[in-house]
């Protein structure tokens, strides 16, 4: 899947999702584009890494 960025320099470009957070953590782009709108690094709400492992119990896709 290809996602939509900005950079510092105000060009644009697409690259693979799988690059965004090496490129967030970097800082080589200052927002990219999602199906609500553009976000801002640095300004709106990004996703982090989850730091820890859930050792809790697994309830996806768990049956009634």
């Amino acid at each position: 899947m290809l996602i939509q960025v900005s950079y510092d320099d105000n060009k644009y470009d697409y690259v693979k999702d799988f690059m965004l957070e090496q490129l967030i953590q970097s800082g080589a782009i200052a927002s990219f584009r999602r199906r609500s709108g553009w976000v801002r690094i640095g300004v709106d709400p990004v996703r982090t890494p989850r730091r820890e492992p859930y050792f809790g119990v697994e309830r996806r896709g768990a049956t009634a």
